[in-house]
């Protein structure tokens, strides 16, 4: 497989919900690219949808709640953010710039860019502060994954002896 086919496999990783950049760098590493250009590929793909996220998803969601076929995914999403929000803004109180980049940044399942930006779309968190608050956590995100498969797969190249 080309280099370029593997970042372009890393660019698009990184835009799938649920995945985004936490399994992109895991990805990259694996396919032995650089961590540097991976990293900064994998935050540019995983923030491209958060602008359509903030401003649309919220509306689809609404729309397709009561749908036939796609009504409990939609509902389901919904839920999701909200539950997310709530919870944000329960912990954070004044705080939830800081709530909402460490929610981003903190690398489990359900707590990426996707979940967190509809979370602040949902709070009604600003455009500007929501957007600044994700992709601090996306860089924090991408440094804990970055440092976390490189050691990982070092560590598994090691015990296979490569």
């Amino acid at each position: 497989m080309s280099e370029l086919l593997k970042y372009v496999i890393v660019f698009l990783v990184s835009m799938v919900p649920i995945v985004e950049l936490r399994g992109a760098i895991p990805i990259a590493v694996r396919m032995g690219l650089p961590l540097g250009p991976s990293y900064v590929l994998a935050v540019i793909g995983n923030m491209i949808p958060v602008p359509f996220i903030y401003f649309f998803a919220r509306k689809i969601l609404l729309w397709g709640k009561d749908k036939p076929y796609i009504g409990k995914f939609f509902t389901f999403c919904l839920e999701k953010g909200e539950s997310g929000g709530k919870k944000l803004q329960k912990k954070a109180g004044r705080g939830l710039f800081i709530a909402l980049l460490i929610f981003v940044g903190i690398p489990l399942p359900g707590t990426g860019a996707w979940t967190g930006t509809l979370a602040a779309s949902l709070l009604d968190m600003g455009f500007k502060k929501s957007v600044i608050a994700v992709m601090l956590g996306v860089l924090l995100a991408g440094v804990i994954m970055g440092a976390v498969s490189f050691g990982a797969f070092s560590a598994l190249d090691v015990l296979a002896g490569k």
